[in-house]
């Protein structure tokens, strides 16, 4: 089997939500992505840095539904990957202002993240990464991912001054 191009990417994640306004004021209001277009009171799309989308969100079948229930399949999680440790430490500055219960907290080794949920219950986890020749490896070369502690307010200290 031929591998996928190594620049193909993820480029957006559409998300069911059951109270569109509800949704945009966590994404947007808390997290800080920008409302790219809001179509009538159903869908709308947002991004970092004026991007078309990165994320989707409608209730075109989910308007007033409830969270799947655990131990069903389904999105685990949203990853949304900031540039360096700062703005990570930055999105948990706004999570904690925010009063959202943080579910937890690793260090992978190759990257650290932070895991929260959206007010409709899906997984998101705020993450950076290390620089690949950082990445914690076997004696065979493999890479060993970790799931080790964070300490968050380590990470807070790392944040940029406000202004």
């Amino acid at each position: 089997m031929t591998p996928v191009h190594p620049e193909a990417r993820i480029g957006h994640v559409h998300l069911k939500v059951a109270d569109l306004d509800r949704a945009i004021a966590f994404y947007s209001g808390v997290l800080g992505f920008e409302l790219q277009q809001k179509f009538g009171t159903r869908a709308a799309f947002l991004s970092a840095g004026g991007y078309h989308h990165h994320l989707g969100l409608n209730t075109w079948e989910s308007l007033g539904g409830r969270p799947a229930p655990k131990g069903h399949t389904g999105l685990y999680h949203t990853a949304f990957l900031y540039p360096d440790r700062a703005q990570l430490a930055d999105a948990l500055r706004r999570v904690i202002r925010a009063g959202i219960p943080i579910e937890g907290a690793a260090d992978h080794g190759v990257s650290e993240a932070i895991y929260i949920s959206d007010p409709d219950g899906n997984g998101v986890e705020l993450y950076c990464d290390r620089a690949p020749e950082g990445w914690p490896r076997d004696a065979d070369g493999n890479l060993a991912m970790v799931n080790d502690p964070i300490d968050l307010n380590e990470l807070l200290s790392h944040a940029p001054a406000e202004g």
